[in-house]
């Protein structure tokens, strides 16, 4: 057994708790109205800066491990999984994007490269090993390698389509809705073609379940997750007209997922959830006017991940004081000053799920 397999034990205890996880998970797809919410609480972590976490394959892996520590002594519903983190420009770096490092924060894409709108016509799909992927590929071969028992890898961000095409194109993008929409929607549809290139290759590295994926501590319905920030700086007319369809073909093509929103706009946030073979979304509780109200407004077989600020957050305090909506299936995701505050809320949540 070779010294990062020992880095991380995981024993006995631990293994039954994530069986018995996985089960409650699948709950929430398969049984909406009969079904536990799952409860992961997050606590304060020393960690190594980025800078170093990116310079080594292993100092990543030991960081990811790490933060994995406070939810195996807590026995939350966290699900011992680990990414390699290469932030939201990996994607764009295939299409030849510069990436630079902020300090002590993940790579971000340094330029446009998309000057004219017309080139999208003449855009190759790139190569799976283009960009960052080589390094990736290389990193996740490593990982593989070295697992302790019990841990998985989680796919790595793939962003979505707008989210690349705009840091490729540059904020011309939006004027191109109104300029040139047709080569705007040629550059849509090539990254949407990266995307399920690169997702399924990912997905048969990484994982051979051909149901369920990992993401941000849970298991869920479907392949991936995609990421739409970008969508906060959209009218929902023109997500409709002309990015909707391709975020309906990705997921048609991949078996499912869910989306990322870290916006405000409740109707783009509701939007998501009719696109067909979605089964999850996300939402950043404190940037919504009425989270309480979108939870509720989601249908039964609509799985929403939660994250609030901490026990006083006004999804915490509804859910202690019994005004939460009857939704049972969902995510939440909170946070503690550390172990013992967390063990404490976590039994609290659950003793008021259960009355």
């Amino acid at each position: 057994m070779t010294a990062i397999q020992d880095y991380l034990k995981v024993d006995d205890a631990i293994l039954s708790h994530v069986e018995e996880m996985r089960t409650r998970y699948k709950k929430l797809f398969t049984s909406p109205e009969d079904c536990d919410p799952m409860i992961i609480i997050n606590t304060p972590a020393n960690m190594p800066t980025w800078e170093e976490i990116l310079s080594d394959p292993i100092i990543m892996l030991k960081s990811e491990l790490d933060r994995l520590r406070p939810h195996f002594a807590m026995m939350d519903d966290h699900v011992p999984t680990v990414r390699v983190q290469f932030g939201t420009a990996q994607p764009a770096s295939a299409y030849g994007c510069d990436i630079y490092i902020p300090p002590n924060s993940l790579p971000a894409a340094a330029n446009h490269v998309l000057a004219r709108i017309e080139d999208a016509y003449d855009l190759e799909v790139p190569d799976i090993n283009a960009g960052w992927y080589g390094k990736l590929h290389e990193w996740t071969d490593i990982w593989l390698e070295s697992l302790p028992e019990g841990i998985e890898i989680q796919h790595p961000d793939i962003q979505s389509t707008f989210n690349t095409a705009h840091l490729v194109r540059g904020n011309d993008i939006f004027m191109d809705f109104y300029d040139n929409p047709d080569a705007l929607d040629a550059l849509l549809t090539n990254v949407t073609d990266f995307m399920i290139k690169i997702t399924r290759v990912l997905k048969n590295r990484i994982s051979d379940d051909t149901e369920y994926f990992y993401d941000w501590g849970g298991l869920w319905k479907g392949t991936a997750r995609i990421s739409n920030c970008t969508m906060q700086l959209l009218p929902p007319e023109l997500y409709a007209d002309h990015v909707k369809k391709h975020d309906t073909r990705f997921f048609r093509e991949i078996n499912g997922g869910r989306v990322h929103y870290c916006g405000n706009s409740r109707e783009m946030a509701m939007s998501f959830m009719d696109i067909d073979n979605v089964c999850g979304c996300d939402f950043i509780a404190p940037y919504e006017d009425a989270p309480l109200e979108i939870c509720n407004d989601l249908p039964a077989d609509k799985v929403p991940w939660l994250l609030t600020d901490g026990r006083d957050s006004e999804i915490c305090q509804a859910i202690l004081n019994g005004t939460f909506p009857k939704k049972r299936n969902f995510i939440l995701n909170t946070s503690a000053p550390d172990i013992e505050s967390g063990k404490k809320l976590l039994n609290e949540l659950r003793e008021a799920f259960n009355k």
